[in-house]
């Protein structure tokens, strides 16, 4: 049984008490399905129309879901009751660009009535439609966090905000690639289709075994390594705007949302 088993069939309000009473504390992969799944960036406020600049500019690495007023922690079309300030497993604070070392579980203590809330799309969501074709999902499988790397392809910088490219990789078998490229990209809003298919190199990832972010996972003979725009990328693009305060999750422990995964299928952004 691996560590999302407990959860896969949870509804997302469920998985979103867990993590807000200290139950759930890591990778949120295979968890809720057929809810989506989000990445959390928080800015403050004058930083934000640069961020939502950047976001559109980079629409498949950072594809928008939802936006808080400031000093909102509270996204009820999204969420219901949801909080951003507690119910993500665990998040990452910044301060002036610099990660603090510590991985909170909840941020009331920062909070301040000055900050944005940004919900993006994640890939996590259309894992439960790779699993209903029949496709594994190695690092569920393994009970690991997805393999993320940051990449040498460059994002449009908006403003303050730019940094490179982060892709998340899954591999899958040489016979079924195709097939998870079409299922992946009926989910535009999720990230979607691959950016790249196949040899890692040409992103400019030196070793599979060796993710920046998450964990690796086996890569088998007859694998092929499939990559993903992923919700880290925000993350890079923190260090070069170096907001004086931001929160975001840490990678690979989203935000689950009240959306249906059916009700985003298809959907641009």
């Amino acid at each position: 049984m691996t560590p999302s088993a407990p959860f896969a069939h949870a509804t997302a309000a469920e998985v979103r008490r867990a993590a807000r009473c200290g139950e759930l504390t890591g990778p949120t992969a295979g968890m809720a399905r057929g809810f989506v799944q989000a990445n959390v960036v928080i800015v403050p406020v004058d930083y934000a129309v640069e961020f939502a600049d950047f976001c559109a500019a980079n629409a498949q690495a950072c594809p928008m879901l939802g936006q808080t007023s400031p000093g909102s922690p509270h996204l009820p079309d999204v969420s219901g009751d949801g909080d951003l300030r507690s119910d993500v497993p665990r998040y990452r604070v910044y301060h002036d660009g610099v990660a603090d070392s510590a991985q909170p579980h909840d941020v009331a203590a920062w909070w301040h009535d000055r900050l944005v809330g940004f919900l993006l799309g994640c890939s996590f969501t259309f894992e439960a439609a790779l699993l209903e074709a029949g496709l594994p999902i190695r690092h569920i499988d393994q009970g690991r966090n997805v393999s993320m790397y940051r990449t040498d392809r460059m994002c449009t910088p908006a403003g303050r905000f730019a940094g490179p490219l982060v892709v998340s990789m899954r591999p899958f078998h040489r016979d079924r690639v195709e097939e998870a490229v079409a299922v992946s990209g009926r989910y535009p809003r999720m990230h979607g289709a691959p950016v790249h298919v196949g040899d890692p190199a040409a992103l400019g990832i030196a070793d599979l075994g060796r993710p920046d972010f998450g964990d690796a996972v086996d890569v088998r003979a007859d694998d092929v390594p499939v990559f993903w725009a992923c919700g880290v990328t925000p993350q890079l693009a923190l260090t070069a705007a170096a907001p004086p305060l931001a929160i975001t999750h840490s990678p690979g422990c989203m935000y689950l949302t009240d959306l249906r995964d059916d009700g985003v299928r298809g959907l641009g952004v």
